[in-house]
């Protein structure tokens, strides 16, 4: 069964506009290609401040996605997150467990 979930990520502040595009391509393809759909992102985030510095960084690029996705979409969206040296973190949360 489908599920609706949120993924919040956040990219580092100096990649190129079209890396970050063909980022956010990217993830739009795996959760097509695993089963999943896109809903839509959340407005007003975009280059904030950390909270604490990761990696020597003090910005970041957030982003907080919708979406619905079952189990796999969930873990591959992980796989190659983790896999991705574009991110600095990520999160995904079912929205009935928040």
């Amino acid at each position: 069964a489908m599920r609706t979930y949120e993924m919040m990520f956040i990219l580092k502040p100096d990649l190129a506009e079209e890396t970050i595009a063909e980022t956010k391509e990217r993830l739009q393809k795996i959760l097509n290609d695993f089963g999943g759909e896109y809903i839509g992102e959340a407005d007003g985030w975009g280059k904030r401040r950390l909270a604490y510095h990761i990696e020597d960084y003090i910005e970041g690029i957030y982003s907080v996605w919708f979406f619905n996705g079952k189990p796999e979409t969930v873990a591959e969206l992980d796989r190659v997150i983790k896999l991705s040296d574009r991110f600095l973190r990520h999160m995904i949360i079912r929205q009935d467990e928040k």
